[in-house]
């Protein structure tokens, strides 16, 4: 039977519009649905303002939860005028950048306010976390001493590829970071690294970046069924451009 309520999860978009709306399309979503994006919406491909103008559209008609990137946060400080990283301007920065300047000045303060509406995780009623990076707390994201860590840190990824698949959870070894939740959902490190194009599942972690800013498509995973959808690799939409060339 099919679930009424369905949950789907989004990994890293960096711009490729045109591969989020054919995701979109393929998940077909209703007003029963919830979309949660794992952040980095912008830099790589050459549609980053048109992404966000999407998402505000989307939202309007389906619950959307919007986790924030690190690329999110240096959008949204150059929006505001207060970005120093003169690298970003000029390096994954620059398509960004060049995609804002057909805005008007009221899009503008629109897309502002979206990044000032961008969470840095969330949990839901079943203890799922949904976080762009990680946390390094024994203690969980509440206790973060470092907020950075929410868009930046890798060492949960990490853990759990060289965990031992067949270490109970029960077990006194088991990691305590990975005890705290049901089940994690991040982006920032893409599974292309790894050769792989599809969602990563590792213990009860899932990677769901799979690399849509480099050669890899854009995918979705919806947390009850565990089914996939993906876009055509997001390279394709954009045949004359580089896209990302860094993690």
């Amino acid at each position: 039977m099919t679930r009424i309520n369905r949950t789907f999860v989004i990994g890293d978009i960096h711009g490729a519009y045109k591969a989020l709306v054919q995701l979109i399309h393929r998940i077909q979503p209703t007003k029963n649905d919830t979309l949660i994006f794992l952040g980095d919406y912008v830099d790589g491909w050459s549609e980053s303002a048109e992404v966000v103008d999407y998402l505000i559209q989307l939202k309007a008609n389906i619950n959307c939860i919007f986790i924030r990137g690190n690329h999110d946060t240096w959008c949204s400080e150059w929006l505001n005028g207060n970005l120093s990283k003169q690298d970003w301007i000029d390096g994954e920065g620059a398509a960004t950048v060049q995609s804002y300047k057909k805005l008007s000045k009221n899009k503008l303060l629109q897309h502002q306010a979206f990044y000032n509406s961008t969470i840095m995780y969330w949990i839901d009623e079943d203890n799922r976390l949904f976080i762009h990076a990680g946390f390094a707390s024994m203690h969980g994201p509440i206790k973060e001493t470092y907020s950075s860590n929410y868009s930046w840190d890798r060492t949960l990824w990490e853990l759990s590829l060289a965990l031992d698949p067949q270490l109970p959870k029960n077990s006194i070894f088991y990691p305590k970071r990975l005890k705290l939740f049901s089940e994690i959902y991040i982006g920032h490190t893409p599974t292309t690294n790894y050769n792989i194009s599809t969602p990563v599942n590792r213990a009860n972690l899932w990677n769901v970046d799979t690399g849509a800013g480099f050669r890899g498509p854009l995918s979705a995973v919806e947390v009850h069924s565990k089914q996939v959808y993906q876009s055509d690799p997001a390279f394709t939409f954009y045949p004359d451009e580089k896209g990302r060339t860094y993690i």
